[in-house]
């Protein structure tokens, strides 16, 4: 029985040539951005201007966020194992969960999936099941995410603010009104509906997050090189344990 080949259509390689989507890597060195690159392997093709513009974005607005708990994992991981940068990053993007970045994930499958739903059908099932509507608030920026209104900017001036940005819009107005509490549009929450917009299945829209944040802990093991804090935050947990 012949064996089934084993291949990717991402890419072929020999000893000459590296065809990255059909395109060769050699012509892109130089030619593309790396959030190009990033949409071309995962969309199959080189993104349109309007669409680069609004990828960069998304991908810019993740990559950093002061002390967050994947920044501290990766800052003490290099304590631990100064000689593995790329163990200190990965015990940052560990952290990248419902909390922290995985929310894009969350919310674009949220509006991806609502169908025919209204805003007040898709807060209430998430009420009756006691679950938090995602995209929704943030423990800092209770008022206004800084990100948002930017996001939301430059995805209307690129023609991606569609049905998708409009229904997250018209739910955060319903979490708040119904909760009585003020529920702004979050980062990760604007993410996930831009990114639906540019027709990002929300399957793989986790990994905006993780290509923005590990850029953002490779700079963060620089930082630590140069102005180390984890062995303070260490300390900082031995005294607090002492108490």
């Amino acid at each position: 029985m012949s064996k089934k080949p084993i291949r990717t259509e991402l890419a072929s390689v020999d000893a000459d040539r590296i065809v990255v989507r059909g395109q060769d890597l050699t012509e892109l060195i130089g030619r593309v951005t790396l959030g190009e690159m990033a949409f071309l392997e995962l969309m199959g093709r080189l993104p349109t201007a309007p669409e680069a513009t609004v990828f960069d974005a998304l991908t810019v607005t993740l990559v950093e966020h002061g002390l967050t708990p994947s920044a501290v994992a990766t800052r003490l991981t290099l304590l631990g194992a100064p000689e593995s940068l790329q163990g200190a990053v990965a015990a940052g993007l560990l952290g990248l969960g419902q909390r922290f970045g995985g929310p894009v994930e969350d919310a674009a499958r949220m509006l991806q999936e609502a169908g025919d739903a209204t805003a007040a059908e898709i807060v209430a099932g998430y009420r009756e099941r006691r679950r938090p509507v995602p995209g929704l608030g943030h423990p800092q920026h209770t008022e206004t995410d800084p990100r948002v209104p930017r996001l939301l900017e430059v995805a209307a001036a690129n023609g991606f603010s569609g049905r998708h940005v409009q229904l997250l819009k018209e739910i955060a107005e319903e979490a708040s009104r119904v909760t009585g509490r003020h529920l702004p549009i979050n980062a990760t929450g604007a993410m996930g509906a831009i990114a639906s917009e540019i027709g990002l299945r929300w399957q793989v829209c986790r990994g905006l997050a993780v290509m923005a944040r590990a850029i953002g802990l490779v700079a963060h093991v620089q930082d630590e090189m140069d102005a180390p804090i984890a062995r303070a935050i260490l300390e900082r947990m031995d005294e607090d344990t002492e108490d």
